[in-house]
């Protein structure tokens, strides 16, 4: 339960509780009960000790900290498990959490990853109630009855969370790309370079991403004087596959758009992919934009435009935020819903020559 350094002259351990009990002005039994977080203790001494420990480079266990301060140590991040979606290879978790990663390590917590499956109801409360986390970041999060009372349990119960990724109504801290200037940003795009039919491939309704980068799509394309056909707008699941399987209906309907926004780069590559085997290509027949400025946008043929969204800075924002919160920093009355700015990334495949 406490860190001993050998004495090779001696042959025998020596250990450091000794010295912490003087500095700290207890008995050695005194701190053993500390560290081991056995017996009633009053506070300043346990603080005391703690003190004295940290002095010396008398390091208790994690298991003996979490008694005195009643913390963990560690930030949970939520997680829905996808069928047949590699989590981690996907750009939009992998950048969030490189950020969350490295907002927490600075902050000298650790991550603890904890998933659920995306069809159940989520359960986040618990790993409070089991003292396993100390606050938590909650990604991939829908709009749906289940994930509202979820959210409303923890809200009520006043326990620190975040959400990442999605925008409620409640009075909930919240990190998000602004997607509405997004999807402005690309319909401004294209009307500049004259396209006026223009189809959408957007994601599920459930997630707030999908609604906000619709909205500002056709909001701007009705200042700009079109009107927006909506028997073009088709719907993916984010996924590559789902843009690939779209591209035979937008195939057949080739004659009714010059341009398509996906509302990902996923879906977005994989309709390029579809409709190239069918003998079209993006940014000569057609006009393509995708949307999050993934590292696999850069590497297709030809490039895909696309709108930075910087979800590494999300990742970090959310952290801060949350720390913040646990360690009671936070300058404001009460939540805060941030939404960080993105920007339109031009590149050849909607350049039509």
């Amino acid at each position: 339960m406490y860190t001993c350094t050998f004495d090779r002259r001696e042959g025998w351990l020596t250990s450091k509780r000794k010295q912490v009990a003087e500095l700290a002005g207890v008995s050695e039994a005194t701190v053993s009960r500390v560290m081991s977080g056995v017996g009633p203790i009053r506070e300043e001494t346990k603080r005391r000790v703690l003190e004295a420990a940290d002095r010396l480079g008398y390091t208790p266990s994690a298991i003996a900290r979490s008694f005195v301060t009643q913390r963990s140590g560690n930030v949970g991040v939520m997680l829905p498990v996808v069928p047949k979606v590699h989590l981690f290879s996907a750009y939009y978790f992998s950048e969030i959490l490189s950020g969350i990663g490295h907002a927490v390590e600075k902050r000298g917590y650790h991550l603890l990853l904890q998933f659920r499956q995306a069809d159940a109801a989520p359960d986040y409360e618990s790993a409070f109630r089991m003292r396993k986390v100390d606050g938590c970041l909650i990604l991939g999060a829908k709009s749906d009855v289940s994930e509202a009372r979820a959210l409303r349990t923890l809200h009520e119960q006043g326990w620190p969370f975040c959400v990442v990724g999605q925008r409620f109504d409640e009075p909930y801290d919240q990190v998000d790309a602004d997607h509405r200037e997004g999807g402005r940003l690309v319909a401004e795009h294209l009307l500049d370079s004259g396209r006026k039919r223009i189809a959408l491939v957007n994601g599920p309704a459930s997630f707030s991403n999908s609604v906000d980068r619709r909205d500002g799509f056709v909001d701007r394309l009705r200042s700009g004087g079109v009107k927006f056909d909506e028997s073009l707008e088709f719907t993916g699941n984010y996924s590559r596959k789902s843009g690939y399987a779209l591209a035979e209906t937008l195939y057949e309907r080739r004659g009714e758009f010059d341009a398509v926004f996906a509302a990902n780069d996923r879906m977005a590559i994989g309709l390029m992919q579809g409709l190239k085997e069918r003998g079209l290509r993006a940014g000569a027949d057609y006009a393509l934009v995708g949307y999050d400025d993934s590292d696999a946008s850069r590497t297709t043929d030809p490039p895909l435009s696309t709108v930075h969204v910087p979800f590494f800075e999300m990742g970090v924002r959310a952290a801060e935020r949350l720390l913040d919160g646990i360690a009671g920093d936070t300058e404001e009355a009460g939540p805060s819903a941030q939404r960080l700015e993105t920007r339109f990334v031009t590149r050849e495949s909607s350049r039509l020559s």
